[in-house]
């Protein structure tokens, strides 16, 4: 984590993502080698997931409980203080207003230094990949939301009366990335984010993808990333230290 002339270090991180599991996919082996280092972590999911299941017998509020349950197992499990579910319909997230709104809220009331979100731009990573478009979505409004809206006195006033006053976010971290900048060595925590995976039983558990070896992907995957910058395991993202 970058460290300004002023001997500044971050004190609170905030991740933003759009689904439970987004986050822990994306950077859990980070975000569990923050929570180490004594750092305040802070999620907001923009939706409860309510949507992101191929079994048409459970309702979209029953799925929405279960992945509540999942998402706060999972933050327990990498040391994350706080979760924030903003409640949007899953499947539909648009960057409005309003959502930007909710997430400049959360960012004048936690105030950190570092957020973590998804990348607007990526289509997709991969052959047979495409990204999801409330992923998009997500980090769109979240980019926004940082700058300049979190730090302006004049955007959204109607937040001041809620006594939330303007906070200037010091870095970014984009994730999901096909332009990555910096690399995180996430050797020491790669079983933790496999841990913390297992977690969100209904996305990845035996019973969804039965031909699937979880912790097998996720450290063939983080060892594909790793490998040009002589890293073990490592997560990646698009890096920006705000002036």
């Amino acid at each position: 984590m970058a460290e300004a002339q002023d001997h500044y270090e971050a004190r609170c991180v905030m991740v933003i993502v759009a689904h439970p599991d987004d986050a822990e996919f994306s950077s859990a082996g980070t975000i569990a080698k923050w929570a180490r280092e004594g750092k305040e972590i802070i999620y907001v999911l923009c939706t409860s997931g309510d949507k992101g299941t191929s079994d048409p017998s459970i309702s979209p509020a029953q799925l929405a409980e279960v992945r509540r349950r999942e998402q706060e197992a999972a933050c327990n499990v990498l040391g994350v203080k706080q979760v924030v579910f903003l409640g949007y319909e899953d499947g539909v997230l648009v960057s409005t207003i309003g959502l930007r709104r909710d997430l400049v809220r959360q960012i004048r009331r936690f105030k950190p230094d570092v957020v973590v979100c998804q990348d607007p731009t990526s289509r997709w990573s991969a052959q047979g990949y495409l990204n999801h478009a409330d992923h998009r979505a997500a980090g769109d409004a979240t980019l926004d939301a940082v700058y300049p809206s979190a730090r302006d006195p004049h955007v959204f006033p109607d937040l001041l009366t809620e006594g939330l006053e303007p906070h200037k976010v010091r870095e970014v971290y984009v994730g999901g990335t096909n332009t990555p900048d910096i690399w995180i060595d996430v050797s020491d925590t790669i079983d933790v984010k496999v841990h913390a995976l297992h977690a969100h039983e209904s996305q990845v558990g035996p019973a969804v993808r039965p031909d699937r070896d979880l912790e097998k992907m996720v450290k063939e995957r983080s060892a594909i990333v790793g490998a040009p910058q002589g890293l073990p395991y490592a997560e990646s993202f698009k890096y920006f230290l705000l002036r």
